[in-house]
């Protein structure tokens, strides 16, 4: 099936489903080959239940059509492990077997969701989101614990920031009830994707977009929340090793005033010049400095950063240019309660010349340790080559609570029955 422009970055062709010619985003259609198929659909979100329906060819996906959801997670096929290379998993996508949906008109708020087999979606050519940006996203995991249980990390602080991220960017947002729900769901309809214990997790990639068609500047009239998943292993391909840093001291990541501080979609196609600018000279990523006196740390591409000297771990305050992510939080938390003192304030660029260690942050990375950064021609080495001793025990301290092998005192973990 040859498609074109105009289909949303991201989600890849099930051959076994096609797109329809329908004026409305996400209508998927049953194989040719069938005359009835069992679709995985609408979900109402109570006791996550649906009932099985069988349905005519070409019927679209509707609140109408639906199926039993738990019938669909207690398959034996649901408790198989995908057929992949475990060993080998990178940070990339693999198509699973199903995405979550959820629509609303401006001005109003989202009510119900549904569950579709996971395939290209089609958008007008002039939704918000291809014309203006305006969408948002997420991104958090899930695990598996030895026992098999799945767990996930803090999903409620996904949901306020991009509740937070929505009304900077003028859209309706999902409550935080109906996001943790809806991404419960999708894990849950995906688990067999699941990478086993040690080998890696499931990334979760909800998605806020304006998918009503403008041709002025306003906000669309039509709202999209997607979640999709994928396993992976680590983001850098050096795992948890030393990754290096250069310093762009001419492009910069936001602006005051800008949307630096939310995550949506524009503030990641903007560093991607300055970033495989740095990949091709050997670099593993850039370090951003404030744009107003170009000396103070602001975040690395899609992550944060902090600065160790001593018992004192110091990280960009947040002031509006500075993504809030939710590992950097724990971080912070997980370090204080680890007796470390933990500063969020300016951090001049300067500091990093006489710096212990420097480290990452970021859902993806969980932990970064750097090994180097350049600044000016001049390359500031850390840790010998060697993971440093904060990085390591902060990183160890963290993925043990996220892969439930530590008591949580937090009160950060979600187990999924």
């Amino acid at each position: 099936m040859e498609t074109t422009g105009g289909f949303f970055t991201g989600l890849q062709t099930d051959h076994n489903y096609l797109v329809s010619r329908l004026s409305r985003a996400f209508r998927l259609l049953p194989p040719r080959i069938s005359t009835e198929k069992k679709q995985f659909c609408q979900l109402p979100l109570e006791g996550l239940r649906l009932q099985f329906k069988k349905m005519s060819l070409f019927a679209s996906y509707s609140e109408h059509n639906s199926i039993d959801q738990e019938a669909v997670i207690k398959s034996d096929r649901a408790y198989e492990l995908g057929a992949i290379d475990w060993d080998s998993l990178g940070f990339s996508l693999t198509p699973t077997d199903y995405m979550y949906v959820m629509k609303c008109s401006q001005g109003q708020s989202f009510k119900k969701g549904e569950l579709q087999r996971f395939g290209i979606i089609e958008l007008s050519p002039s939704a918000g989101v291809l014309n203006y940006g305006q969408g948002l996203f997420e991104g958090l995991k899930a695990q598996r614990k030895q026992d098999g249980k799945i767990l996930l990390f803090r999903p409620e602080e996904n949901a306020l920031r991009m509740r937070m991220g929505a009304e900077r960017m003028c859209m309706p947002s999902p409550t935080v009830e109906q996001f943790v729900d809806a991404v419960t769901a999708t894990v849950l309809a995906n688990k067999r994707w699941i990478p086993p214990p040690g080998k890696g997790s499931l990334y979760i990639r909800p998605l806020l977009i304006g998918s009503g068609a403008v041709l002025s500047l306003v906000p669309s009239p039509e709202y999209t929340f997607l979640i999709y998943v994928s396993p992976v292993g680590n983001y850098f391909k050096e795992g948890i090793a030393p990754i290096h840093l250069l310093i762009d001291t001419e492009v910069h990541r936001a602006v005051p005033g800008g949307t630096g501080g939310v995550k949506t979609l524009g503030n990641y196609a903007s560093v991607l010049k300055a970033q495989t600018t740095a990949q091709a000279k050997g670099y593993t990523d850039v370090l951003y400095l404030d744009c107003v006196h170009k000396k103070y740390l602001e975040e690395v591409s899609s992550c944060n950063v902090f600065v160790v000297k001593g018992n004192v771990i110091s990280t960009p305050a947040i002031k509006g240019t500075i993504l809030p992510g939710i590992t950097r939080k724990s971080i912070i938390d997980v370090a204080r309660s680890q007796g470390f003192q933990v500063e969020e304030r300016l951090v001049a660029v300067d500091e990093l010349l006489d710096a212990d260690e420097v480290f990452c942050t970021g859902t993806a990375v969980v932990v970064s340790p750097v090994g180097s950064i350049t600044y000016h021609g001049e390359r500031l080495s850390y840790g010998n080559g060697e993971v440093g001793v904060v990085s390591q025990q902060l990183y160890s301290a963290l993925t043990r609570l996220q892969m439930g092998l530590t008591d949580d005192k937090m009160n950060w973990v979600v187990e999924l029955n």
